[in-house]
């Protein structure tokens, strides 16, 4: 029988939880997201992990070591509306989801954060946050 996964409450017990490289990403991203976001937008663990959202759900960060991502490797960064974003630099991944779109990073080094901003502020925009 497969062990039950804790229900994750906090950043803290998130962290303590992923190995360096998994955490070192998520941070950087949460940190990319949080100083891009309007301050009506919130975050909150949901899923066990960091969810950002406005009147929607916004993005959702999604370490592999954390079960029910669909990722094995690396750390997960989705856009619940992807599918709407104008993504002219064809950065985020649309996979077999029709909704969302993603982009995988294995290290921090990949992480631009001049297309995620851009990213954001798109779906900042779809979602219709003052």
């Amino acid at each position: 029988m497969k062990k039950a996964f804790t229900k994750i409450k906090s950043l803290i017990q998130l962290y303590e939880l992923l190995p360096e490289n998994e955490r070192i990403i998520t941070d950087v991203l949460r940190q990319i997201i949080k100083e891009n976001l309007p301050a009506t937008c919130k975050e909150k663990i949901s899923y066990n992990v960091p969810f950002f959202y406005g009147k929607k759900g916004l993005c959702i960060i999604w370490p592999s070591t954390i079960p029910r991502g669909g990722i094995k490797k690396g750390v997960l960064l989705g856009f619940w509306y992807g599918n709407k974003l104008n993504d002219a630099d064809n950065y985020l991944t649309h996979g077999t989801n029709k909704q969302i779109c993603y982009k995988i990073y294995h290290t921090p080094e990949e992480v631009n954060s001049r297309a995620i901003v851009k990213l954001l502020k798109e779906a900042v925009k779809i979602d219709g946050i003052k």
